[in-house]
């Protein structure tokens, strides 16, 4: 049933005093007053106030959702034309796995998702037992799940961080090939520009002044923050990814706005402390990337607990994403609507009081439109990038639904645990 938001209440007298024609009585014998209820549905700018977007590293949909009921996931794929067997492999299994935008086009091989084989290993044909991803499985069973979830960017992560805060990345293709991601980066850094048919081009210092979102909030006076790893640790100089934005790197936002250590979020949401956009990357321990330790889902789940013990929970949407595919196998060819993208499947779970409950999505989404969920959200103007032809992720959301209060995921680590956590390493560099 949908909530009614207003209720107005019309007297005689009232009309006349906006202005009505004749028939009013203002004396003895005035007509009863009317009462009229007006039932306004609640919408996305109406009923959120708090938009968290969480992104993790480097998992494919068939490599870390598979089995998932309902979803779309399979037990084999192909290899260079031939059926070959899914295996179960370790979360924190080290080796990395070819992940570049060259190496995103040999393993798409034309649509055909057959060129996974990393130099011969069969280690990307793989997936994650469910007994190591418990909290994420259980967030996407109580919310919901997209399966048509696609990277935006067809390679790494930088690029893909630089679609989730603008819905572009200025044509970049790759990381930069230095140990600084950004406008702090060596003199002699690059990173390389997409070039035809799957190559790269000669590369562009890693640093740009491209319009974010945070531009849109600023104008508008939403608040913002950005939770990223602190300057002491691995991930500080790779994964901030308002760092490889002139104007905000050397401008107030960097001091007001961007926010370490990460794990500063759980301390600001128990002070009652929650910006109306927020962004939440983690250090390499937490991340989900290859060789971390397996403790990235208890990571997710506890930044969600705290929200759902917040007063933010009735008025928040989270996102749970994960920024590339890691190279991991997936077997749903993506639709291809420019020169970088759309990416291979990635998971997305949606969690809120309005999250469809149990639902798992088949429509096409991407990171970017996590940009236009927030323009619509705070009545905001369009990037005119890649936001502008995402989807909305409209479907995922019930605003009809009421409120009902969030049932916490059980963690094997909890929030004080991460809250004393060491620096981690080794630096992910990918």
């Amino acid at each position: 049933m949908s909530r009614v938001v207003h209720s107005i209440v019309l007297s005689a007298l009232a009309s006349c005093m906006l202005g009505c024609s004749s028939g009013c009585h203002t004396g003895a014998g005035a007509a009863p007053a009317t009462t009229v209820a007006t039932t306004v549905p609640l919408t996305a700018s109406t009923a959120i106030q708090h938009v968290v977007v969480i992104m993790q590293e480097n998992r494919s949909f068939d490599h870390f959702f598979n089995g998932f009921p309902g979803a779309d996931t399979v037990t084999t794929g192909m290899s260079n034309g031939t059926v070959v067997p899914l295996t179960v492999t370790p979360l924190g299994n080290g080796p990395d796995i070819d992940h570049t935008h060259t190496g995103w086009w040999a393993q798409w091989d034309g649509g055909k998702m057959d060129g996974f084989d990393d130099n011969g290993t069969m280690l990307p044909y793989s997936y994650i037992d469910l007994s190591e991803t418990v909290p994420d499985w259980t967030l996407a069973k109580n919310y919901t799940l997209g399966d048509r979830m696609f990277q935006s960017n067809t390679g790494p992560s930088f690029v893909a961080h630089q679609y989730m805060i603008a819905g572009q990345s200025g044509n970049a293709s790759e990381n930069p090939n230095g140990p600084v991601w950004g406008c702090d980066a060596g003199p002699s850094e690059q990173v390389a520009l997409v070039g035809p048919n799957g190559t790269d081009l000669p590369g562009v210092y890693p640093c740009f002044d491209y319009q974010t979102m945070a531009d849109l909030l600023d104008a508008k006076g939403v608040t913002w923050r950005y939770y990223a790893p602190g300057p002491t640790t691995d991930s500080y100089f790779i994964l901030s990814a308002y760092q490889a934005i002139r104007h905000i790197r050397f401008g107030p936002d960097w001091q007001n706005n961007v926010v370490s250590p990460e794990t500063q979020v759980l301390t600001d949401i128990a002070n009652g402390k929650l910006a109306q956009v927020t962004w939440i990357v983690p250090a390499f321990n937490n991340s989900d990337h290859p060789g971390a330790p397996p403790q990235g889902p208890d990571w997710v789940a506890s930044i969600v607990n705290a929200i759902g013990a917040s007063p933010f929970w009735n008025s928040t949407t989270i996102f749970i994403s994960w920024d590339d595919w890691g190279g991991w196998y997936d077997h749903v060819p993506p639709p291809q609507i420019d020169a970088m993208g759309l990416g291979f499947r990635v998971p997305v779970i949606v969690v809120g009081p309005y999250a469809r409950h149990g639902y798992v999505s088949h429509v096409t989404h991407e990171s970017s439109g996590f940009l236009r969920y927030m323009e619509e959200v705070f009545n905001l103007p369009s990037l005119g990038t890649r936001d502008a032809v995402a989807d909305d992720f409209s479907d995922c959301f019930d605003y009809t639904q009421t409120p009902v209060p969030y049932a916490k995921v059980k963690t094997s680590h909890s929030a004080e645990f991460f809250l004393e956590q060491k620096n981690s390493g080794p630096p992910d560099t990918d």
